[in-house]
């Protein structure tokens, strides 16, 4: 029977390769993990015995022999687009660093060039220079959420840089002053009439 699940994405990878000459040297380059994300189908059945979901990559050995070999094996390619261990890796290098998305072997391969694309080109808007080795580690908080605007749970959200930066980068425009809070009973009264008035409003446009 065939998944329905709306999971796409295995897994999400950055590896940094120290000498910087991945895509035009045969040489097997020194592999450093800069941030690995891997997703469970959510619904898979457990058939280990402490009743885990099963998974090619269940601890953090099998992850790192999977981005090794996955390395080793774009290293030696042109291209943007490989089939590994059964799974589909899109992939793209920037200076000194590798980003994948990989997916099952069955997934749709525009859908998951879409993803690399909006990674790459997310991080170029919010780092405003190439991106690297030492950019993506100075900046981390901003890479996992943009991963995460991207990608929840397997899923793809969104693909359209330009709205995953707005959402990574959006920042209180003004500090919160508590103190002008209105904390009594009667302000808690207020709010409460006020939310309940939002409500009747959003009901009345069948949101």
């Amino acid at each position: 029977m065939p998944s329905m699940s709306l999971q796409s994405v295995t897994a999400v990878i950055i590896l940094s390769v120290d000498d910087g000459s991945v895509s035009r040297s045969f040489a097997i380059p020194y592999v450093s993990r800069i941030f690995a994300k891997y997703y469970n189908a959510p619904h898979n059945a457990p058939t280990g015995t402490s009743g885990a979901p099963s998974s090619p990559y269940a601890d953090v050995k099998s992850q790192k022999s999977f981005e090794k070999g996955l390395l080793d094996k774009t290293a030696k390619q042109t291209g943007d687009i490989i089939l590994y261990d059964n799974k589909l890796v899109l992939y793209k290098m920037e200076s000194d660093v590798m980003m994948y998305v990989v997916g099952g072997a069955e997934e749709n391969e525009i859908l998951l060039y879409n993803v690399i694309l909006a990674l790459r080109d997310s991080l170029h808007l919010l780092f405003k220079q190439s991106v690297d080795k030492r950019t993506v580690v100075e900046n981390y908080d901003l890479v996992s959420l943009a991963i995460d605007e991207i990608i929840d749970d397997g899923i793809i959200l969104e693909t359209d840089p330009t709205i995953i930066v707005q959402r990574v980068s959006k920042a209180p425009t003004q500090d919160v002053n508590l103190s002008r809070i209105d904390l009594s009973e009667q302000g808690v009264n207020n709010l409460a009439q006020l939310g309940r008035a939002k409500l009747t409003d959003w009901l009345r446009q069948g949101l």
